[in-house]
């Protein structure tokens, strides 16, 4: 299987950290926000690539910590501004398309940390042998506004999806990571082609809901979005990286 990583934005609300530097590569606890997700990752053996989705901006930056590593691949999308961004859901299409891609596919966020495990994430997915996503319940309505939110059944299946809504159907969030079967990989283009919104990576997601089973999995613990400078700030004080 293979793990997508989407780090091709310019992470504008963390200038002047970000100007000249990519979001993901950040250190936390004394290595970079990616070393975290991949070496949880590393401990399940079900990786067998990683693959850095990133902009023109900083493609070196992320060839030049990829060398030190194996198994990465780091894909340059050749966008250099926020304004030509071709966003997450054509990200992830042109990195298919590069690499010639027909498996199964991890997708997240390259700037997002958990306190918990992605294993028990990807074994539930290949039991219901589904596309699957994570959830985690929002208390907070105003922050319902500004993500993915889905409607679920007890079984865990995704009775709609709808990114950042006007009028939240429940308070089930759905952050950046998303487990594609093989089958349902195929079928990005068909959404792009159909109008799917391409700029929220979740918005593949409230498409393919209306075309297959899409499950839930709901999250264990905590994920730290690192969204401006105070969240950034805010995560180093207290994220320890000790995983449930």
């Amino acid at each position: 299987m293979k793990c997508l990583f989407l780090a091709a934005g310019y992470a504008t609300r963390l200038y002047p950290l970000t100007e000249n530097f990519p979001k993901p590569l950040l250190e936390v606890s004394g290595k970079p926000i990616l070393d975290w997700l991949i070496d949880d990752m590393d401990q399940t053996g079900m990786i067998d690539e990683y693959i850095v989705i990133s902009n023109h901006k900083f493609a070196k930056i992320f060839e030049e910590w990829a060398s030190k590593k194996t198994n990465i691949t780091v894909i340059d999308d050749g966008t250099s501004s926020n304004e030509t961004r071709l966003g997450a859901v054509k990200d992830i299409q042109f990195a298919i398309d590069q690499l010639q891609l027909d498996s199964d596919l991890l997708v997240m966020a390259g700037d997002n940390l958990l306190d918990f495990s992605l294993g028990d994430f990807i074994r539930y997915a290949k039991e219901k042998r589904a596309t699957c996503v994570m959830r985690y319940y929002e208390a907070d309505e105003a922050r319902l506004h500004k993500t993915g939110v889905a409607e679920v059944a007890e079984d865990g299946l995704i009775l709609s999806m709808e990114e950042k809504p006007a009028e939240p159907k429940s308070h089930w969030c759905v952050p950046a990571f998303y487990y594609y079967t093989r089958e349902d990989s195929r079928l990005i283009k068909k959404g792009i082609d159909s109008g799917c919104g391409t700029d929220a990576p979740g918005s593949f997601i409230a498409w393919l809901c209306g075309q297959t089973n899409v499950y839930a999995w709901e999250m264990p613990g905590r994920r730290y979005d690192i969204g401006n400078l105070a969240s950034y700030e805010e995560v180093k004080n207290i994220f320890s990286g000790k995983l449930r």
